[in-house]
């Protein structure tokens, strides 16, 4: 079975290379630096009309997953501006104090995007019973879980994403992410036995304004979505095609 592959991104050149280099589907985000937050209008304009499905991380800001009713007011707002511009889906998350999942707020979320794709996000990482949060993402119907097993890289957590993925039975794609790029995500598929795998494929490079940097516009190092990286990427999913 062919495995699908995921590239997320956050500003249009990105959205670009991600495509030319044979992307199946994009998670469309602003600063990815912070684990990617809600696009920009512009950016998601630029996306809708991306030849790939494209879907939209709904997260306000990086402070926390337990989002405080105007968070939620908000997320909702964006769940609606995704749908208008014609994106393909959503990816969402909360929690609450407890790391557990926050449903009532999931729910809500997820009724909005009803008719959209959705993608249950990395908060899952975070909850202390992830056999638990699994069943809890299959009832709110979610399609997808993206995950690095609750461990810091995909690669670290292939036992546990196994586990997951024998969970799940068909019932909902479990979807590796974290460090996953073309030099190990054989290994992390055939471990886990996942079909879809989601990456960054990013290329770090130095800032050459100097004085931005001395300003604080600019860290020293960044990064960009390489069409390279993702060209490398599909290389080495097709073996399993």
């Amino acid at each position: 079975m062919p495995i699908t592959l995921e590239v997320c991104v956050d500003s249009v050149d990105g959205l670009d290379a991600a495509i030319a280099g044979g992307a199946d589907r994009i998670e469309l985000c602003s600063a990815l630096d912070l684990g990617g937050l809600t696009p920009t209008p512009g950016l998601i304009a630029a996306a809708a009309r991306a030849p790939v499905p494209v879907y939209a991380m709904i997260r306000p800001h990086a402070r926390a997953f337990a989002w405080s009713p105007a968070d939620v007011e908000a997320m909702l707002a964006d769940i609606d501006a995704m749908r208008a511009a014609g994106l393909a889906g959503v990816v969402l998350g909360a929690a609450r104090a407890d790391r557990q999942l926050d449903v009532h707020v999931l729910a809500l979320l997820c009724e909005r995007a009803r008719g959209l794709g959705t993608t249950l996000h990395r908060v899952f990482d975070l909850v202390p019973d992830p056999a638990r949060s699994l069943e809890e993402a299959v009832a709110l119907g979610f399609e997808r879980i993206l995950t690095s097993g609750c461990a810091a890289r995909a690669a670290d957590g292939m036992v546990a994403l196994h586990a997951l993925v024998r969970q799940a039975a068909k019932r909902i794609a479990i979807m590796p992410g974290s460090g996953v790029d073309a030099l190990n995500v054989a290994a992390i598929v055939r471990a886990s036995g996942a079909t879809e795998v989601h990456a960054s494929c990013r290329a770090a490079f130095a800032y050459g304004e100097q004085k931005g940097v001395e300003l604080g516009f600019f860290p020293e190092r960044g990064s960009c979505t390489s069409a390279r990286a993702v060209l490398g990427l599909r290389h080495a999913l097709a073996a399993f095609a």
